[in-house]
């Protein structure tokens, strides 16, 4: 009689067990990147909790780090960007970008500096963060063309990385850096002033508005398998980005992991990661992805597409609602 009683206990359990290890997103990500801001929300505020997931994160060193964890099968998503999903794509490899972020790098100029808006970049010593087919670089590029100054060839370009480039134009080495958005955000807060965002530039490639360059990856396979799971691991980041876009408080308790505690400079990281904040359909950012795609095969040609032609269109992923 007690066994009778026990034995549907027990599988319960089990079932209970297996359906919270069933619910387990391994997320790799870069210690000082955005995604480590969401997940200090996510944590402090239950937000994991209210969706029945645990979240197991893989501290990486670099984005090239995260790729090699997704595709090695050691992690479900990465962050990463639509242009590269649709090259692994071309070459067999059925992997989903879902946007993350609008955020766009920048170019940035000493207070002193006689760089007053992007035009004056020619005759100058300009840092470039991330390489020459960096897209940021790419899409600049394109852009001034159109205006008819080639940056490439009408300025001195010095590649290197994004902290380095940063410290060597306060110091005076270099005239301008075109860098990542939250390097800018450090450079404004140190009183450097923002010549030009890559934001300011799209409309000349035909976009009118912010697309998400950067989004949550993962393979094809495994969110068909995790639909339910997936819906709710973007419900739940939808909700922690809805929390530091409107409380001010929560800036403060993050701030150990922006690495700043000063105000002024807070409320830089603050504005700039929810101008940041994608706020269009998955439809918009699609089309406008496609026509980005075009721009930036013709500059970074087969080393940045690989044998891509256009935009995959499997790419994007939806939602059940299509959003």
């Amino acid at each position: 009689m007690r066994a009778t009683v026990l034995g549907p206990v027990l599988a319960g359990c089990l079932l209970a067990g297996n359906a919270a290890a069933s619910d387990t997103v391994r997320l790799a990500i870069q210690k000082t990147g955005t995604v480590a801001w969401e997940l200090d929300v996510i944590h402090r505020h239950g937000l994991d909790r209210q969706a029945g997931l645990t979240l197991e994160t893989l501290e990486l060193a670099s984005p090239e780090a995260g790729k090699i964890a997704l595709r090695g099968g050691s992690a479900d998503i990465i962050v990463s960007d639509w242009l590269w999903v649709t090259r692994e794509r071309s070459l067999g490899a059925k992997l989903l970008f879902y946007p993350y972020s609008s955020a766009l790098g920048a170019v940035m100029a000493l207070p002193t500096s006689s760089i007053r808006v992007l035009s004056d970049l020619r005759g100058h010593k300009i840092g470039v963060a991330g390489g020459p087919i960096d897209k940021s670089w790419l899409l600049m590029q394109a852009a001034m063309r159109q205006t008819g100054i080639d940056l490439s060839k009408e300025a001195t370009i010095v590649y290197g990385a994004p902290t380095l480039l940063a410290e060597k134009t306060l110091q005076g080495e270099l005239d301008a850096t075109l860098n990542f958005w939250n390097i800018c955000a450090s450079l404004e807060a140190k009183g450097l002033r923002r010549v030009g965002g890559v934001e300011d530039v799209l409309p000349k490639l035909g976009i009118a508005g912010r697309p998400a360059m950067v989004g949550y990856v993962f393979e094809e396979t495994w969110a068909t398998r995790r639909r339910d799971l997936l819906a709710r691991f973007i419900e739940m980041t939808r909700k922690a980005k809805d929390i530091l876009a409107n409380s001010d408080l929560e800036w403060q308790q993050i701030a150990p992991l922006v690495g700043t505690s000063e105000t002024s400079a807070l409320r830089i990281y603050r504005d700039r990661y929810r101008d940041g904040i994608p706020r269009r359909s998955v439809a918009e950012d699609e089309e406008d992805a496609r026509t980005l795609f075009g721009v930036l095969a013709k500059v970074g040609g087969t080393s940045l597409v690989g044998p891509a032609r256009e935009l995959d269109p499997g790419t994007f992923y939806r939602t059940g609602s299509g959003s």
